[in-house]
């Protein structure tokens, strides 16, 4: 219940809020960011909301995917099977999935969904100013 409680007041910020700003760092060592922030990001696209984005990891989403199963599984990302197939990415993993998003820093849906609402993410090796950047952007986009 306690987490439930959690959920319903953030929903009721976005609604109360005039726009987004989120971290799309990967989540606990893994190629993706934290899921939950990715809905919430779907959430305030839904809304029509404007929204910024910030990371220190500044590597590609199919590098950060490379990296996550050389160092988790000790095995590499291999050329898609199925070549001259539409695709959004032309590597595979060991399990035969699809690396998608090339040319995005995260999954498709979350660069996607953020650049739809006039926004982008912001990158630099400093957490802060990764995140000022981001913040600048996103102030200049609302006082107009």
């Amino acid at each position: 219940e306690t987490i439930l409680a959690f959920v319903r007041a953030d929903r009721a910020l976005m609604d109360q809020c005039d726009a987004g700003l989120f971290c799309v760092d990967p989540f606990r060592r893994a190629a993706d960011m934290d899921p939950g922030t990715a809905v919430e990001i779907g959430y305030m696209h839904g809304l029509g909301k404007p929204m910024e984005g910030y990371t220190v990891d500044g590597r590609l989403y199919p590098e950060k995917v490379e990296a996550y199963w050389e160092k988790s599984w000790k095995q590499s990302l291999r050329p898609r099977a199925e070549e001259g197939a539409p695709a959004s990415g032309s590597q595979e993993d060991p399990d035969g999935m699809l690396v998608h998003s090339e040319g995005l820093l995260q999954n498709g849906m979350v660069d996607g969904f953020i650049g739809f609402s006039g926004g982008e993410i912001s990158i630099d090796p400093d957490f802060y100013e990764a995140f000022r950047k981001a913040a600048k952007r996103l102030s200049g986009r609302l006082s107009h």
